[in-house]
């Protein structure tokens, strides 16, 4: 039981009640008794990540847990912040909640998650206490609260991409992320949770309700409490002078207090002070009280309660749904599938996403010079170019534009600038494909070739026929006025195509095989040409003639019958 414990009320003042007295259970998931952190999601060595799913199912699927609705409660922040520190203190109220003197012996060394002092990471991935706590809400609901310890962002071991994933899948899983901060709440703090968060967002479905919950700023070491004041009055203070927009704030900074308000339902802070010189500068300190500094350890009483109060914990909820331990393993392997694959974007640093739009934009300038200079030569209502004279031109305008991208000062250095050189050439010389046609269209012999090519078989098979005909090859004779017929026909469907704009497949086949007659120097190359166009598009005489192809089988069989 717990009794005579702070509750804070819905003006975040703190007061004393003998009515409100709550029942809290636990239940134990190792063999042995002993419960202790499981690592859920591992992070390999090639920065992929792996959730162990039997670990997790473990403590999720526990028969006193899995159809609870649950608090999942995260902290989160920068490498070597203190942040498993802090959850060790969480563990020990959750086990100590009954007692006034909740922290326990002073002499007692900090035990739970693992932590220690130095400039190395200590947690890697996410980890989660092995023991789920039962508690029973104000409304005699009984939820399960599970604490998770994250890894610190930017340690020298992790990309970006590691500290978004981790920082993401946390914020996305828990219904109380706790951000824990150093010292004061700069710019880049926001600009990171802003970057994190929308990493997080990207991966959810789209929802019109705010995608997360509740986001508690805690400041650690504050050193200010002259301007404001140690604890939640003082830090609510704080936050909302930080996270205030004004119109005279440029529009980058507007933006990304207008994305924090836009993605937590609730956002709150607290204010600790610094634990002492023992503690940061002890290579021996292992969490006993006695060495910790008095004033953090009073914040600390109210901290924990603040967070951790019956009253004050938030059951996890997904467009408005409450989840379950069941549902939230659900989830859990939903998102980390999404982060395992390919889908998303990875993140970028901010050099890295300068350096990318710098060159982006060299390109850009360098393709609008190129295009303006073309444009006026074979753009638009200019006449004919000779393709030599064409040729000529493209290759001067080109290196033109490539000089051009090369004199921009470009972010990134030259070896990554290399790769943006190559896409802008290769997307000149697309364009420049596309210049040549357009030229090619405006040359009147060019157009012409189909019909004149037509003409000529015409006119020659005439001849023929006559000739043969007057000779007496009738044979002969007859077969040039097929041909003749067949020119005929196809010249009447060429411009009926060119008139109407339907059939252009039909179209582009008969200026294939005009072109081939055209081109050709020799018999043998036209025919060959012919051959593979007629071999191309043989779909199309099948839907023209939709029996033949039938009977053409039939033929087929009845030749290997024989």
């Amino acid at each position: 039981m717990v009794k005579h414990r702070p509750e804070r009320d819905s003006w975040g003042e703190w007061s004393l009640s003998d009515k409100n007295v709550y029942e809290w259970s636990s239940e134990e998931e190792e063999p042995d008794g002993r419960a202790r952190p499981i690592q859920v999601l591992l992070v390999k060595d090639d920065h992929t990540f792996e959730l162990d799913e039997a670990a997790l199912s473990r403590i999720l699927l526990s028969e006193e847990v899995r159809d609870r609705e649950v608090v999942a409660i995260s902290v989160a922040g920068a490498f070597r912040k203190g942040k498993s520190f802090l959850m060790d203190f969480m563990l020990r109220y959750m086990y100590n909640h009954s007692s006034e003197n909740w922290l326990g012996d002073a002499s007692e060394p900090l035990t739970g998650f693992s932590w220690r002092g130095g400039s190395e990471r200590e947690t890697t991935g996410i980890q989660i206490w092995s023991e789920v706590f039962l508690v029973d809400k104000p409304d005699g609901r009984k939820v399960a609260v599970l604490l998770m310890d994250t890894q610190g962002t930017f340690d020298s071991q992790s990309t970006l991409r590691d500290s978004a994933t981790v920082f993401a899948l946390s914020t996305m899983i828990s219904s109380m992320q706790v951000y824990n901060i150093s010292q004061n709440v700069q710019e880049d703090d926001l600009q990171h949770l802003q970057l994190f968060t929308e990493y997080g967002r990207l991966a959810m479905e789209e929802t019109f309700l705010k995608p997360f919950q509740s986001l508690i700023f805690l400041v650690r070491d504050w050193s200010f409490p002259y301007e404001f004041p140690y604890g939640q009055e003082g830090g609510m203070k704080f936050l909302e002078k930080r996270l205030k927009i004004s119109e005279n704030q440029h529009e980058e900074l507007q933006n990304v207090r207008k994305h924090i308000h836009s993605c937590f339902t609730n956002i709150s802070c607290f204010l600790m002070p610094h634990p002492g010189l023992k503690v940061a500068t002890n290579p021996h300190f292992d969490g006993r009280i006695k060495e910790i500094d008095g004033e953090f350890i009073n914040n600390l009483k109210i901290l924990v309660p603040w967070i951790l109060s019956p009253r004050n914990i938030d059951v996890k909820e997904i467009n408005g749904s409450k989840i379950t331990c069941r549902g939230l393993l659900e989830y859990f392997k939903a998102y980390i599938k999404i982060y395992q694959g390919e889908e998303l974007p990875h993140p970028k640093s901010m050099l890295q996403a300068t350096a990318e739009a710098n060159n982006l934009a060299a390109v850009a300038a360098a393709k609008d010079l190129y295009n303006k200079k073309m444009e006026e030569v074979c753009g638009g209502d200019r006449p004919f170019l000779a393709p030599s004279e064409l040729q000529n031109r493209h290759g001067a305008i080109r290196e033109e534009a490539l000089q051009l991208f090369r004199g921009v000062k470009k972010m990134g250095g030259e070896e990554f600038s290399r790769r943006y050189l190559q896409q802008l050439e290769g997307e000149i010389d697309e364009v420049f494909v596309q210049y040549i046609k357009h030229n090619d269209s405006k040359n009147i012999f060019h157009a012409a070739r189909t019909p004149a090519t037509l003409f000529v078989v015409i006119f020659v098979m005439y001849v023929a026929a006559g000739i043969t005909g007057f000779v007496g090859v009738d044979i002969i004779a007859s077969l040039c006025n097929m041909i003749l017929g067949l020119a005929l026909i196809t010249l009447c469907t060429w411009a009926y195509i060119r008139y109407s704009g339907e059939y252009r497949e039909l179209g582009a086949v008969i200026d294939q095989v005009a072109g081939a007659l055209w081109d050709q120097g020799s018999t043998n190359e036209a025919l060959y040409k012919l051959y593979n166009v007629a071999a191309n598009h043989r779909h199309l005489y099948h839907h023209a003639f939709p029996g033949a192809h039938v009977d053409d089988a039939a033929e087929e069989r009845d030749k290997k019958k024989d």
